[in-house]
């Protein structure tokens, strides 16, 4: 349980240091600065193994999650989210790209991406690619991650991966726009998207 809290605190510390607002259930939202900065050039590998670019998603919405494969718990979590809050949109879903990044290249391959993205929205877009060009797209988001051995792993590969536990809505030209963190409800994700395809 110690260790729990400390990895909690940690993520917690990780999701704020980010420099973005983090949007809780009970906070209103509001577009920042720092977060509206978090935009760059980024190459990658899709799951259908096509190499893709930031350019390939402009002109769209994309809510970000990074994660990975072997996450036991907070990874599928906040991709049901991501699923449910694109199928809550409607209509408007189809101008929001769900992409799953991973933080976890060594492991994570074009392959074991595929079978893992498919549990999830049909939409949904699993992103690898060489430690470089993982490490780029993460400082772009400002999104971190360490490895760590839990004591009773026997093998190099049994390995977890702590890393920021955050959604993150980026608009059609590519600046950051809301984070939402772990624990979040669709409902609200749907919301704050509401504000900015359908503004008042």
């Amino acid at each position: 349980m110690k260790r729990l809290a400390i990895i909690l605190i940690m993520l917690c510390a990780v999701v704020w240091a980010t420099g973005a607002e983090a949007h809780g259930p009970k906070l209103k939202n509001k577009e920042t600065a720092s977060l509206a900065s978090n935009r760059g050039p980024f190459e990658l590998i899709t799951h259908t193994g096509e190499t893709v670019t930031d350019r390939d998603y402009l002109g769209k919405y994309m809510l970000v999650y990074f994660g990975y494969t072997n996450c036991p718990d907070v990874c599928p979590i906040d991709l049901q989210i991501v699923s449910e809050a694109v199928d809550m949109l409607g209509k408007d879903g189809a101008r929001v790209q769900p992409l799953f990044v991973t933080v976890d290249p060594e492991r994570d391959t074009v392959k074991v991406m595929a079978d893992y993205v498919k549990h999830f929205h049909p939409r949904l877009i699993g992103l690898t690619g060489s430690k470089e060009q993982i490490a780029s797209a993460a400082n772009i988001y400002r999104m971190q991650s360490r490895k760590y051995f839990p004591a009773d792993s026997e093998k190099k590969s049994d390995y977890l991966v702590e890393h920021s536990a955050a959604m993150v809505l980026i608009g059609p030209d590519g600046g950051g726009l809301s984070l939402f963190p772990h624990g979040i409800t669709a409902n609200d994700v749907v919301t704050d998207i509401k504000r900015f395809i359908n503004p008042r």
